[in-house]
């Protein structure tokens, strides 16, 4: 999927948890996850994973989510 300005917005408006959440429990092949929109969705995970604490944002969201 094409990145939009609407899609950049709404996966910046999403927290880490609520990424984890949407990489690990959407079905394959959703558009959300391909092309550059995909691209956007994981780097976007990658950059807050890279911040301060952000392996134990990581570590308590995958816990949260239970998986």
């Amino acid at each position: 999927m094409d990145l939009t300005p609407e899609n950049k917005a709404h996966i910046d408006s999403l927290d880490y948890e609520q990424l984890l959440r949407g990489w690990r429990q959407t079905p394959a092949g959703d558009p959300w996850f391909q092309g550059e929109t995909g691209e956007y969705w994981s780097a976007r995970m990658r950059d807050l994973r890279a911040e301060p604490g952000g392996h134990e944002r990581h570590v308590a969201a995958s816990k949260a989510i239970g998986w």
